[in-house]
């Protein structure tokens, strides 16, 4: 793949500013990843390794390895201020010896699970056609590469293709963190981030702190790796890691695959760590070999000292996992740091109320689809085959990319898995982020699925807010699917053959990659074309997918009396309660259209109801985007009130573009998701924190807010909040923030991307 060429840089010079539009519809409407297609010929090891030295002088003690990779990216070493969870780092995300940083378009999450692979892609190819055009040819313009639909999701085609140990390497996709199982730093960003570094610009992340797991033992019989993130998200809980890098060591880690250390740093976003991240080691060595990047590996080992932690390093939490005394997990409902030995799921269900019966078992998604999931999984399935048995729930196995569909038809794993009852999608997210359209229940319906995904928000998966989804490992997920039942152990229990014997499954075994090579199957991937300057993108004024961003307003210069409150939300609210996704992400490149599902998810504390609120002037109850449209039509500036870890989730850069959109303010809540805080900043929004958490209680939904202090608007000092209660009477609070000064700039300009353009003119 051609190096990347400053995209932002050429848009606003060459082609103004409709065309640098563009850029932040591009970085919406896809996810967008900064990475080496070929980094043999920018790994620059030698500068990474200069930079450790000097920040090593400097700091005078051993280094763990997440520091290694950061510092070793900073943009000015010798003078950069280092202070774990304080200092904000100006970062060169992957710095490379020309000016570009290189580039590539995934659109993993326009193809609707319904019969199966093959069809299903046909149709969202012909439903879709105009956003593919769009990213192919803004890909082809600015010299972007284009993973085609059908491609896979971007954090297998990025393990496959892009990380390496060393890399420092941002994408637009909460589960970027999956390359750290390639010993890189890999870190999800919101959309306005990934244009900073398309431009040029040093990026900007807060000094994050250090959780050592250390990890001794080995891996045996049904555990798996993704017991071992299901054990950490449950000591941790979805909470724990924010602000913190999760870094693995241990004489355990030798027992665990390469791809199965993606696994556990895929899911580390479930506990809000900022990334997760591996030693390099003899694993990432085979896995870099068998994907064709055996030079890389070997310059890895000239470089080994600056890929694994100091002896003596310190860490800022440890936690410790004897791997040979882990048992299956399963995690679950509804959030992913509920954790329950697969042993014990089954009572702890009959107690809650929980439904049995497991309706479909899914595996795959971008946590779950290597070779050697698929081969567990694959495992499993011979045994019940052999005797009789297919599955009693639905099952359906999603590839996480062309490589890997096309390896496991050739070895013969799809069949097997189809054989046992499996339905095999397409490559790409599908029912993991909503993409499914299930027809074997109805909405309300309450009902229990088993998955190897990441999340199970509620009603993420099929927008049924009834579903109980349960996380565990794809090996898991198809032995429940076969029994049909959550009380089934496959460690102890019985099954049943056609011939009425009774069997117990074996612990599976497979090959952690193939014994050949990899088929890499068809050919999805569209270079960008040496020369440009023929390309054109349009979009259509009056399409209904695709709408290019205007710039939001500037700040006024005052303080912001008496905003009115949309919702005070009750409890959990991830970025799904925000910005929905299912079949709302076809308006990804359309933001007012997508607008419709703000905070459609989220539960009013007023009447425990989720889209239904009160409107302060008609005094009628309404959905919230159409009471918010109301408060924009009448020029009635609003806010919404939070609670814990609000923005939770994915990195949908949406959930806070919406409420800028239709005329928020603030959002001022007990505390933030690392991604949502920041996204919130890049479009000139508030987010806010109680001083006191328990200020909360003391806000009322018919209550008016006036956000003082903004004309000294200053970094660590606090803002002052005004409550006007309709009886008149009024409390004063104080607001937390964690602006710097730069982002303080963005909301006077109204957004980054303003600040931006006033930086260029």
């Amino acid at each position: 793949m051609a190096p990347y060429s400053l995209l932002v840089t050429r848009l606003q010079k060459a082609l103004g500013v409709r065309q640098y539009h563009v850029a932040s519809v591009l970085c919406q409407r896809a996810k967008v990843a900064m990475s080496h297609f070929e980094p043999n010929e920018y790994i620059h090891y030698d500068l990474l390794e200069k930079n450790i030295n000097i920040v090593r002088k400097r700091l005078n003690r051993p280094l763990t390895l997440s520091e290694k990779i950061v510092y070793g990216h900073l943009d000015d070493p010798a003078s950069q201020e280092i202070e774990r969870g304080k200092s904000y780092l100006r970062l060169r995300p992957d710095r490379v010896a020309k000016v570009a940083v290189p580039s590539t378009i995934h659109c993993d999450h326009l193809i609707e699970a319904q019969v199966g692979g093959e069809k299903d892609l046909r149709r969202a190819k012909d439903i879709n056609q105009e956003v593919y055009n769009f990213l192919a040819t803004a890909g082809a313009k600015y010299g972007v590469g284009f993973w085609k639909p059908g491609s896979g999701i971007i954090h297998q085609i990025i393990l496959e293709n892009y990380a390496y140990p060393g890399v420092l390497l941002i994408g637009t996709d909460s589960h970027t963190p999956n390359g750290g199982g390639l010993g890189g730093i890999c870190i999800g960003v919101g959309g306005a981030d990934a244009v900073d570094v398309m431009a040029g610009i040093p990026w900007e992340l807060k000094c994050p702190k250090v959780i050592g797991v250390k990890l001794t033992g080995s891996l045996s019989g049904w555990s798996s790796p993704k017991d071992v993130i299901l054990k950490v998200a449950g000591i941790l809980t979805v909470k724990g890691g924010t602000g913190a890098i999760v870094e693995y060591h241990g004489p355990g880690v030798d027992s665990i695959s390469c791809t199965g250390m993606a696994t556990i740093c895929n899911m580390g976003a479930e506990i809000g760590a900022t990334t997760s991240v591996f030693p390099y080691n003899h694993r990432m060595k085979k896995y870099l070999s068998k994907t064709g990047r055996e030079d890389i590996a070997n310059l890895a080992d000239e470089f080994k000292d600056h890929l694994v932690p100091d002896p003596g390093c310190h860490y800022d939490q440890l936690i410790e996992i004897n791997l040979s005394e882990l048992k299956p997990h399963i995690n679950g409902p509804f959030t992913p740091d509920l954790a329950h030995p697969v042993a014990e799921v089954g009572k702890v269900a009959e107690k809650e109320g929980w439904p049995l019966d497991i309706r479909v078992g899914l595996i795959g998604s971008c946590t779950n689809s290597s070779y050697e999931d698929m081969g567990r999984s694959a495992a499993v399935a011979k045994q019940a085959l052999a005797h009789g048995l297919k599955c009693k729930s639905q099952f359906t196995i999603t590839p996480g990319s062309e490589q890997i569909r096309a390896t496991i038809e050739r070895d013969g794993y799809a069949q097997i898995l189809r054989d046992l009852g499996g339905i095999v999608l397409a490559n790409a997210c599908g029912p993991c982020i909503g993409q499914w359209d299930r027809k074997d229940i109805k909405k309300g319906e309450k009902n229990t699925i088993v998955t190897s995904y990441n999340r199970n928000f509620t009603g993420r998966n099929d927008a049924n807010p009834e579903t109980h989804a349960f996380v565990t490992s794809p090996e898991i997920v198809t032995a429940l699917a076969i029994a049909g039942t959550l009380k089934f152990n496959p460690e102890t229990d019985y099954l049943t053959g056609t011939d009425g014997k009774k069997f117990r499954l074996e612990a599976p075994d497979a090959d952690e990659l193939p014994k050949g090579e990899f088929d890499p199957g068809q050919d999805t991937y569209q270079h960008p074309p040496k020369d440009s300057s023929g390309q054109h993108v349009d979009v259509s004024p009056t399409s209904q997918r695709l709408q290019l961003l205007e710039p939001f307003d500037k700040w006024d210069g005052k303080d912001l009396e008496d905003l009115q409150i949309l919702i005070k939300v009750k409890g959990k609210c991830t970025t799904d309660h925000i910005s929905a996704a299912g079949p709302w992400l076809k308006f990804r490149g359309h933001l007012d259209n997508i607008s419709n599902n703000l905070l459609i998810g989220a539960i009013n504390i007023e009447n425990g109801k989720a889209n239904s609120v009160r409107n302060a002037v008609t005094q009628e109850f309404g959905p919230v985007p159409d009471t918010a449209r109301y408060y924009k039509k009448h020029g009635i500036r609003w806010v919404v009130i939070g609670d814990e870890n609000y923005g939770e989730g994915s990195s949908r850069e949406h959930a806070a573009l919406e409420p800028r959109h239709l005329g928020g303010r603030a959002i001022i809540t007990k505390s933030f998701a690392r991604i949502h805080e920041t996204n919130l900043k890049k479009q000139g929004l508030l987010p806010l924190t109680f001083a006191d958490p328990a200020d909360y209680n003391k806000i009322h939904p018919v209550d008016k807010l006036t956000i003082q202090g903004l004309k000294d608007f200053t970094p660590g000092k606090p803002l002052k909040c005004i409550i006007k209660h309709p009886n008149g009477t009024q409390e004063t609070i104080l607001l937390n923030h964690t602006f710097n000064e730069t982002q303080i700039e963005w909301f006077r300009a109204g957004s980054a991307l303003n600040r931006m353009k006033e930086l260029q003119q």
